[in-house]
Formats: structure tokens, sequence, C-alpha cells
């Protein structure tokens, strides 16, 4: 039950526990769909299949339709009550019929077994561990913390991933033997097991260059994308509870208001972050594009000191450090949306990710044409590169070879010294398979969605913090069926010379303002450490002094200072995207561990 209090931030609407034979099922439940009769854990007719599921199986209605006509007996209007009766028919093959976001598990009464799975993208969270024979599972890991089979350890590889990609990466956590289950896989852990079994049963396989044809029209791929998208935003209107919009003043999220205004009368509310800084905000294309929905629009301002003051609670519910804060606008902005009795959200994310809407996409393009490509790479970065993307010219975030031997100094001796150590290279699991020989849209579209969007976008970014008030945010753009085709797209309609998102543009000129679809790409940004240090904050200046450093034992409190004294600088500012803001993780990581009572390394 304390496992379950945990989570109340997540289900505030009721929670049950059911203990079963060698099983014991906890669900904290949000309402949205089947308000009287939905709640979990769901069971099949005997009662010897039992599942709680954390999301939505969008597609449920044709699935209780067949099911029914198969004989079996469904209780509810729940989405999620297909899902103990699939697995009765079909076992893990179910997987393949299912189009929605969840993490859920399935008790086998019969087998002995349990059954869990995430969705294709990794929008629904799942975290485990393995303690004697004893499997723990939920939905963030401050409840399996709860249990007093765990221990708290830091995982050092998980520590360095935050510095050298966008965030965590599934299966690691922050947590050492803690574990998330990656995106597109299933598990199953039979009574008696040393280990779980983990399969994958979907992947993001773009053609290679071999297979690679440039036919067809931009019409009608753009035509298939639109509607493909408007099915997709159907879908995810199911709902007994109002629906509310995320509009950041982009192409993305414009596109996603207008088909949500078309599909459905009730969807009247829209939500955004601005800043007073001129450089960060997105106000004016926000207001615009309300204006253009007929929304009831809710902006949402974050001035400086609410980044310092809100930076505790993010680090609590993202239980990750960070190398930014707009997670603290994030947890602002999902605030106002419960504060105004709306518990789902619709938001853009993923459109960057398929339809190349990053700077490095337009990179690619420029190497591409360039008679020297990366002329800069050291020959370390080059073997690196091509043992991990199967490219020697192909640059992820940075030269990771140069900026590895610049990151190490900031370690202390002592965890450089530890097994295994802070080097999450040895441990990454990007198949190469899937990035050698495509096209280097497709490498990079393949990679953010592995190291970008799953665990960061979606999960301490999007799921943490949306949850943290209760809120479920559902993202269109991350449709099985519509990925599916956007993977067949020919890039040159993908990105039309330098012109990222040419296709995604194509579609937007006919429903869209012109001042939001030509603008110049803005990505997410807060204002980062060097403002938080100018604040004079206690508790930064304690978590980031010389004394604490040392006590705590993970960074080389000479670094760090010489950091400090950096960004403390007049005038000093973290050119964003291309430079990492390294003293937000130490500041963050700081947080962290007190907040988690994490060991201090001695």
């Amino acid at each position: 039950m304390r496992m379950c209090r945990k989570l109340r931030h997540r289900g505030p609407d009721a929670s049950e526990v059911l203990v079963q034979d060698d099983f014991g099922l906890g669900f904290s439940r949000l309402s949205i769909i089947d308000l009287q009769t939905g709640m979990q854990p769901m069971a099949n007719e005997d009662k010897s299949v039992l599942s709680v599921c954390n999301g939505e199986i969008f597609n449920f209605p044709g699935l209780a339709d067949e099911l029914r006509s198969k004989g079996h007996t469904l209780r509810t209007k729940s989405d999620c009550e297909v899902l103990p009766h699939l697995y009765e028919d079909a076992k893990e093959k179910m997987l393949q019929v299912l189009n929605g976001q969840f993490a859920f598990a399935i008790c086998d009464g019969k087998l002995k077994r349990l059954f869990a799975a995430r969705d294709p993208f990794g929008v629904a969270p799942f975290f485990f561990t393995l303690i004697d024979g004893l499997f723990i599972f939920a939905s963030e890991i401050k409840a399996i913390l709860e249990h007093g089979a765990v221990t708290r350890e830091v995982n050092p590889v998980g520590l360095d991933q935050v510095f050298t990609f966008p965030g965590v990466v599934s299966p690691e956590t922050m947590f050492k033997n803690i574990h998330s289950l990656p995106p597109g896989h299933f598990l199953q852990m039979e009574k008696g097991a040393t280990a779980p079994v983990i399969e994958q049963y979907w992947d993001l396989a773009y053609p290679k260059l071999t297979d690679y044809t440039h036919s067809g029209h931009p019409d009608e791929y753009a035509e298939q994308v639109w509607e493909l998208l408007r099915k997709s935003v159907n879908r995810r209107l199911v709902s007994d509870v109002p629906i509310g919009l995320y509009l950041s003043g982009g192409l993305d999220s414009s596109l996603i208001g207008v088909l949500a205004r078309e599909l459905s009368a009730e969807v009247r509310h829209s939500f955004s972050v601005d800043f007073l800084e001129a450089e960060l905000s997105e106000g004016r294309y926000q207001r615009l594009m309300a204006k253009e929905l007929g929304t009831v629009h809710h902006p949402v301002l974050i001035e400086g000191q609410d980044i310092a003051a809100h930076l505790q609670r993010v680090i609590f519910h993202c239980e990750c450090p960070l190398k930014e804060t707009f997670n603290a606008a994030a947890l602002a902005l999902s605030g106002a949306v419960h504060e105004h009795g709306i518990k789902v959200v619709l938001a853009g994310q993923g459109a960057d990710e398929l339809f190349g809407g990053y700077i490095g996409y337009r990179f690619d393009a420029f190497h591409s044409a360039s008679l020297h490509p990366h002329k800069e790479l050291t020959s370390g970065d080059r073997q690196l590169n091509e043992s991990l993307w199967g490219e020697e010219a192909f640059v992820y975030e940075r030269q990771l070879d140069t900026f590895r031997k610049q990151l190490q100094p900031l370690y202390s001796e002592n965890l450089r010294g530890r097994t295994p150590g802070p080097d999450c290279l040895q441990f990454l699991r990007v198949p190469r398979h899937r990035v050698a020989n495509v096209h280097s849209f497709h490498r990079r579209s393949y990679i953010d969605f592995k190291l970008r969007l799953a665990d960061h976008l979606l999960g301490d970014h999007g799921d943490r913090m949306t949850f943290a008030h209760g809120v479920e945010a559902r993202y269109p753009f991350l449709d099985r069926e519509l990925v599916e085709f956007i993977r067949t797209i020919p890039v040159p309609l993908q990105l039309q010379g330098f012109d990222e998102k040419a296709l995604l543009k194509r579609i937007a000129r006919r429903v869209v303002p012109s001042q939001i679809v030509e603008r110049e790409k803005f990505g997410f940004a807060a204002p980062g450490s060097p403002l938080l240090l100018r604040q004079n904050c206690e508790f930064i200046n304690d978590i980031l002094s010389p004394a604490q450093i040392t006590k705590d034992g993970y960074f080389d409190p000479a670094a760090v200072e010489s950091l400090r004294r950096q960004y403390e600088a007049p005038g000093f500012r973290i050119n964003v995207p291309f430079e990492i803001d390294l003293l937000a993780v130490v500041l963050t990581f700081g947080i962290f561990r007190e907040l988690f009572d994490l060991p201090q390394l001695n």
C-alpha cells in the first residue's frame, strides 16, 4: 500500500491493492475512460489472468467487439479490459494488434508468470528490479524504493548518460539494479526464474540505401500523412473527461490543435509556457494560434526565480539529474492544466524526430554536400562515430571522443575508479545494424528515437511532469500506423535543401498561419545555471560548495569550482544546443542525491 501511496499524484481518484497467491498488484487511478466501472486490476472471466495498465489502448472498441465475437465477456467500458482477454487468446502476439500508449503487467495464475510490456515509443514508463527472486515493478522508481528489500545506490552509467546524451536511456536508470523496460519490448518473469526474459516486439526500421526509392509526388505523401494524423488525433480524443491542448507556438502543436478543434467541439482550452526573456519567448505565436483555434488560452509565465523554486520538486518527480531547467516550466504548465479541471492534453512531441525538425538534420545535409565533411573531427572522434553509428563522419550531439576527454576530469577520482565507472558508451544499446547503410536523415531519426525521445522528452520531461499533477499527455504524431507510413517517405521530400520539415510545412500551409509555418525552428529552452547562480539561492550555494562536493564524493571539487567561476562571469552565456550546461547536471545531481537519500562516495 505504501508503494501505491507514493504514486497518488499519478492516480489521485482511487487506489486498489489485490494480492492473490504469488502475485500482488496495486493501482492508483486517474479516471479518464469509464469513470464508474473502469477501476483496475482487470480480470478475465475466471480471474486466472489479472492486469494493471498505465496508459490508453486507443483501438480498444474494435478489439472489444472482436473479443465478444469470440465468446469473451467484458464487464466494463474500459479500454484496459481488453488486455487480460487478449493475453488469454494470444499471449505475447497480442502486442501486434495494440495501438496505444501503455505500460502494463499481466499476472497469469495458471502458468505462474508475469507478462509486461511497454508501448513502441516509450510514452508510458515501466521500472523494475529483481531481488532474491522477488520481482518488483512500478510506473515510477520512488514507488519501488518504498519496498523494504530495495537498497539505494547511484548508477554511474546513468549519470554519464545525462552528460553525454539528452538524458538517461533505457534500460539504465539513475539507480543501480533498478532498470527501465525499453520501448517496444516485453518481459516475462516465471516463478522461480533468476531473471526476466526480455524481448523486442517492435522497432523503427528504416530502409537500407540499397532498398531506397524516390517515387511518388509530394502532395500524395502529404495527403496520406494528413489523413493518418487525423485518424490518430481522433483516436486520442476518446475520453469521458475534458481534453486540452498544449500550444508551443510551433508547427507541430498547431497542426494537432487544428485537427482536435475540427474533430471535437469539446476541446476548448489551450495552455502554453512563456518567458520574460525576449530570446526565449514564443508568446506572440502562441497567442496567434490560440486565436486562430478559438480556444480559451491559458499562458503560464515563468520568471527566473520560478526555476529555482520548482527545481527540487522537478527532480523529485523526474528521478534523475538534468542538463536543462525546462522541466520546471513543464511542471508549472501541467499545474495550470490541473487547476482548470482538465486531465488530458494533446501535444506535438515526436514530429521533430520523424520529420527532421532539429538542427542536426540540416547539419547532415550541409556536410553531405561538402567535399570535406566534418574536417574538424579527430581520428578518435571518427573511430568512435564509426563504432557507434556505422559512419565515421556522423556526429550525434557533439564530438564524443573530444567531449568525453573534457568530461572525465569533472568526475572524482573515486568515481572514475569504480566498476562500472562513468562510461556509458560501453553500455550503449543502439543496434548498429539499424543505423548502418541507411540515409543520414534516417540514421539521425532512429538515434533520436532511442536516445532523445523516449526516456527524456516523453519520460522525465513529459510523463513525470504531467502526471506530477494528475494529467495525461497524448501524442498524436506517435501513432503506430502513422509512423509506419512516415518511415517510407523519401528523404528529399522531408528535407528540401536545408529546409527542415518540408513535408509537414506543405501540409501546414493550408491550415496554419504563415507566421508560424515559416518561422525559424525554435527549440524549448529555459534559463540555465548561470541565472540560478546569480540569484544567490542558499540551497544552490550549499550544494555547489567545495565542502559539499567533496563530501558527496562524485565530482572533483576543483573542477566544479572552476566551472562555477566561469558561469558566474559577467555576460557569460551557454550556447544552447551546441554547449552543455555542465553545472546544471552537477547541481541537479546534488538535489537528486539528497532527495532520494543516496549514499555519498567515501
